[in-house]
């Protein structure tokens, strides 16, 4: 093997060279450490069905929200995936936003994504109280935290906080509006049906117990009788609400005065029932003020629905997913949580709510426990329509003006 001899000049040749090469492999350490950096605060991809937020500001990973479907209510994807999308864009932290469109596996399929994705936070809307405390108790497991969004999911070990509005006000709003209708009917006594969400969803059986506790006292005083009272399986989705009201009314023989509609999707299908079997008059409630609730109270088809101020229900979980996220105090935040609306919004308190049976504790804290974060809701009529819904912005006059609505007095008012 050929040998080589260096002199001491190229000695030092040798040695300048190496140190011209370990300082540019110095450089490029502090370069490659602050590229690093740049990932480390980036904001992933946005899964294919959902939305992409900006980048995430601290340490904290992805927040995603589980939707549930489009069918039960236009409210998820028409109210609150914008109100998510503008509070955590403001925010500047990576998020997603997912909907399951009524399928459990896929939501479960979804929250398994998240997990793989990073996030540190799930806001859950879930289908059923089944699969939703599945997903929390594995999320858990993965160190997620879940926040509980509008409804809440029994059997399970219960999330970091539940936020939500008070559902059996919900329920309480309704017989408040509704009672004096009924009584102005001057029937003795008047014949009432309670026409419930889904038994799949807990939100059904508070809502139910808000009003049933008027309509108890009334038909135990004789001045009410209860026709009927049955659960609607998915809210109906499918229509199925109709289908069970127009039962109701040849069982009754068409003898019904009034009906309980726990949202205004069943309101809608018992309003058809009702049209079809010639039945006029007859006050039904609702939830949710969407634009066709909305155009039914105007209509005078729809007695009242139910206003969550939406923007305010997001803006609180939203609040509490951040909070989470930063590992700063859930509760505190939604406390701290400042509505913008014009009718003033919707005021929060904190309570708690049993992880196993999914009813209202009056301290947050204990055993099995899950804080509840529950706001006010706001009962709407014809009357007051124009000082909420259209005040907040949460509908417009434009979007509710339409078809035989045009003609109503509100609407020949504000056009």
């Amino acid at each position: 093997m050929r040998s080589f001899h260096t002199g001491p000049g190229d000695r030092r040749s040798l040695r300048y060279l190496l140190m011209l090469v370990v300082l540019a492999l110095g450089l490029l350490a502090l370069t490659a450490a602050g590229c690093g950096g740049d990932d480390d605060e980036g904001g992933g991809t946005a899964a294919a069905t959902g939305t992409e937020g900006g980048e995430a500001a601290g340490g904290g990973g992805s927040i995603w929200v589980l939707l549930p479907d489009s069918a039960t209510s236009p409210r998820w994807e028409s109210d609150d995936r914008r109100f998510f999308e503008k509070a955590f864009t403001d925010a500047g932290v990576d998020f997603n936003i997912v909907n399951a469109e009524g399928d459990a596996a896929q939501q479960q399929s979804q929250a398994e994504q998240a997990a793989a994705d990073g996030a540190s936070v799930i806001v859950l809307v879930s289908l059923d109280t089944g699969s939703g405390a599945t997903i929390i108790d594995q999320a858990k497991e993965e160190d997620i935290q879940v926040v509980e969004y509008d409804r809440f999911n029994t059997g399970g070990s219960g999330g970091a906080a539940y936020v939500s509005f008070d559902n059996v006000k919900v329920g309480e709003t309704m017989a408040e509006v509704m009672e004096p209708v009924i009584d102005d009917l001057g029937e003795s006594p008047a014949r009432v049906v309670m026409l419930n969400g889904g038994e799949e969803d807990n939100n059904a059986f508070l809502f139910r117990e808000g009003y049933k506790a008027t309509v108890d006292k009334r038909v135990k005083a004789g001045d009410w009788e209860l026709v009927d009272d049955q659960f609607v399986p998915g809210w109906g989705a499918n229509g199925e609400g109709q289908g069970i009201m127009e039962q109701i009314l040849t069982d009754a023989n068409n003898d019904v005065d009034a009906v309980f509609a726990a949202n205004d999707n069943l309101a809608q299908q018992a309003i058809n029932a009702l049209d079809a079997a010639g039945v006029e008059g007859a006050p039904v409630s609702g939830q949710d003020a969407t634009a066709a609730g909305i155009q039914n109270v105007l209509l005078g088809k729809q007695t009242m629905t139910v206003y969550k101020p939406i923007q305010d229900e997001a803006g609180v979980a939203a609040a509490v997913a951040l909070a989470l996220q930063a590992g700063e105090d859930p509760l505190a935040a939604a406390q701290d949580y400042k509505s913008s609306l014009a009718s003033g919004g919707a005021s929060v308190s904190i309570i708690g709510i049993d992880a196993a049976e999914g009813k209202g504790t009056d301290s947050p804290e204990g055993e099995g426990v899950v804080p509840y974060v529950a706001l006010v809701p706001i009962g709407v009529t014809a009357d007051n329509v124009a000082d909420t819904v259209i005040a907040d912005g949460f509908r417009t006059v434009a979007e509710v003006c339409k078809g035989d609505t045009a003609q109503t007095d509100f609407c020949q008012e504000n056009q």
